[in-house]
């Protein structure tokens, strides 16, 4: 990998109507010491006005690929689908464009060795939650999810006076988002970008589900006879009171193999010790597996 893509980074941000939510955001970075290579900022047709005049009042803060004395590339992205550039994401079809269009963008900057910082404050919601998407099949652990905050008195203000930097005491704040790099650990999972948006979905979820009931299994696995009798009536909905009067046994034996039954669990599902657990958790995780528990 180019040594030069690993101490820089790109921003990748959408954009709707306010072009101040990419430079508020692109300042921040710049401010925590962040060195910036190129933004690129997904956005929708614009042939719409809102959209023209925000990608314009952008592109007038790079010239000739500088910003603010630094050299830093702008590079706007229209969402298509096929040769048209999408105008808006009204329907299931065109919720499939914007979703290949994302995915696409995003793997291609990672096979390059880029480091991101993705910057979803603007544009269509939609479009940002498939951005998060995105960010959960292709990220690394370095890169980066951002919300921008801007209290609303300064929005306003910013919107009227067309303001693109914040003032210092602005109460502007860049905000990082917790994403679980999936792909980074399972990177199978990558694969599913290429496939239509409902497929991902549905493989997704019988991917979870493969593996919860793999983690039940194992838990299964290292319980003894009569362990496996009060799990499986936790996991038929039964209550702890209810378990004791079905079985013939105290409370306080059922309360202590519910108490072996989850210790396997906190080390099956790597829970961590001062995490809350009860047997309601029982009910959800082996629910499924009531016929292996005899």
């Amino acid at each position: 990998m180019d040594d030069r893509l690993v101490e820089t980074s790109t921003v990748v941000a959408t954009l709707g109507g306010q072009p101040q939510v990419v430079t508020f955001a692109l300042d921040a970075l710049l401010e925590r010491g962040e060195r910036i290579r190129e933004v690129l900022v997904l956005h929708l047709a614009h042939d719409n006005p809102r959209y023209g005049r925000s990608l314009a009042r952008l592109a007038a803060e790079f010239v000739e690929d500088h910003y603010a004395g630094r050299p830093i590339r702008f590079r706007p992205i229209p969402i298509r689908t096929g040769a048209e550039r999408l105008q808006d994401i009204r329907s299931e079809v065109e919720v499939e464009a914007a979703w290949q269009a994302v995915h696409e963008l995003v793997s291609n900057l990672k096979t390059q060795g880029r480091r991101l910082h993705l910057c979803i404050a603007g544009g269509r919601r939609l479009l940002a939650l498939l951005a998060m998407s995105a960010a959960m099949l292709h990220f690394g652990h370095h890169d980066r999810m951002w919300h921008l905050y801007t209290p609303e008195a300064f929005t306003e203000e910013a919107k009227e006076k067309g303001l693109l930097h914040a003032r210092p005491g602005a109460g502007v704040q860049l905000i990082q988002v917790p994403v679980v790099p999936w792909g980074a650990y399972f990177p199978l999972l990558r694969t599913l970008a290429q496939r239509p948006a409902g497929q991902v979905v549905a493989a997704q979820a019988g991917w979870l589900e493969t593996t919860e009931q793999s983690r039940g299994r194992e838990v299964i696995g290292r319980l003894t006879r009569r362990q496996r009798e009060v799990l499986r009536a936790f996991a038929g909905g039964s209550s702890p009171q209810d378990i004791a009067e079905e079985l013939c046994i105290s409370l306080k034996t059922v309360d202590s193999h519910k108490t072996v039954i989850l210790t396997e669990c906190r080390n099956a599902w790597s829970i961590p010790e001062d995490a809350w657990l009860d047997y309601h958790f029982l009910r959800d995780k082996f629910a499924l597996l009531l016929g292996e528990l005899i």
